[in-house]
C-alpha cells in the first residue's frame, strides 16, 4: 500500500496495527489505533546524575538539563551531544519540578516547588540570571520553545493539577490554551506552535499530548510510564530523560519521539 509515496507494510497484533514506514535506508515504526496514528520512543544515552523533578531545552542532539532532587534539592546542568551527557554551568538557585525551553545557549528555566514558585532564570551557555516570572505561580510544570517564545503548560497549584498553558514573549507570561488533561509532574518540547508534553501524574504517566498552536491532541505513550521527568527538542523529534516513579525509585531513562510523516 502507497503512503505519501512511500511503501506502507502492514501486520496485525491483539490491540493495534503495527506498519513500517520504509523511507530510503531509514525505518521507522509507528502505530495505528482506531483512525490515530502515532509515534514512537527508542532509548538514548542515559543522564550522568539519575535524578527527579529536572527540567530541560534545546535539541536532541544538543541537549540542557537543569536541576531535579536526587535526595536533595539539586543546581545540577548537564549537556547532551546526541549520545552522552556532560557537566555545564549550574543554576543560580537550587531547585526542582521546575519547566525549561530555549537551546544549550539561551535556555529559560521557570517555575517549580522552591519559593519562590514564579521564579524564571535564563541561561547565556555559561551561566544562569533573571527572567520574567510566570503569571501563576506553580510547579510541576512542563515547557517548551524559545527564550523569546516559550510555553509551558499542566503543573500543580492551588491544591491540585493544572490544564493552564502560558506563552512568554521575551519579558512576560499570557495564557494559552489548555492541556487536554491536567496532570502535574510532566514535561515537553518543541514551539509555542508545535508543542509536545509528556509523562506526569502517575496514573497518568505515559500520556503524550502535542500542541498546535491552539489545542492539544493526545498522541502515543512513553515506553516507560514517568513522574517529574524532563526534555527536550521538537514536536517530530523529541527526547525525554530522568524522572521517577512516583515514590522512590529514580529512572536515567532516555527515550526518543518520532512522529509520523506529514
Amino acid at each position: 500500500m502507497q503512503f505519501g509515496g512511500k511503501m506502507l507494510v502492514f501486520t496485525l497484533d491483539a490491540f493495534s496495527m503495527r506498519f513500517k514506514f520504509l523511507n530510503g535506508y531509514k525505518l521507522n515504526n509507528f502505530y495505528l489505533d482506531g483512525l490515530a496514528l502515532y509515534g514512537t520512543w527508542s532509548s538514548g544515552g542515559n543522564l550522568s546524575t539519575a535524578r527527579v523533578g529536572l527540567s530541560g531545552c534545546g535539541t536532541q542532539t544538543a541537549g540542557l538539563s537543569f536541576g531535579g532532587y536526587n535526595g536533595s534539592v539539586l543546581t545540577t546542568t548537564e549537556e547532551y551531544d546526541g549520545i552522552s551527557w556532560g557537566a555545564g554551568g549550574n543554576l543560580s538557585t537550587a531547585r526542582s519540578y521546575m519547566a525549561g525551553c530555549g537551546t544549550q545557549t539561551a535556555g529559560l528555566g521557570f517555575g517549580g516547588s522552591i519559593s519562590p514558585y514564579n521564579k524564571t532564570e535564563e541561561y547565556d551557555g555559561a551561566a544562569w540570571s533573571g527572567g520574567g516570572n510566570l503569571a501563576t505561580s506553580r510547579g510541576y510544570l512542563g515547557g517548551c520553545g524559545t527564550q523569546t517564545a516559550g510555553l509551558s503548560f499542566g503543573g500543580f497549584g492551588g491544591g491540585s493539577a493544572l490544564a493552564t498553558t502560558e506563552e512568554y514573549d521575551g519579558a512576560t507570561w499570557t495564557s494559552g490554551g489548555d492541556l487536554v488533561t491536567a496532570r502535574n509532574g510532566l514535561s515537553g518540547c518543541g514551539t509555542q506552535t508545535a508543542g509536545l508534553s509528556f509523562g506526569g501524574t502517575v496514573s497518568l504517566g505515559g500520556l503524550t499530548e502535542e500542541y498546535n498552536g491552539t489545542t492539544w491532541a493526545i498522541m502515543g505513550n512513553l515506553l516507560q510510564a514517568r513522574y517529574g521527568l524532563s526534555g527536550c527538542g521538537t514536536q517530530t523529534a523529541g527526547l525525554s530523560f530522568g524522572g521517577s516513579n512516583g515514590t522512590t525509585t529514580y529512572y536515567g531513562n532516555t527515550e526518543l519521539y518520532t512522529a509520523i510523516a506529514a
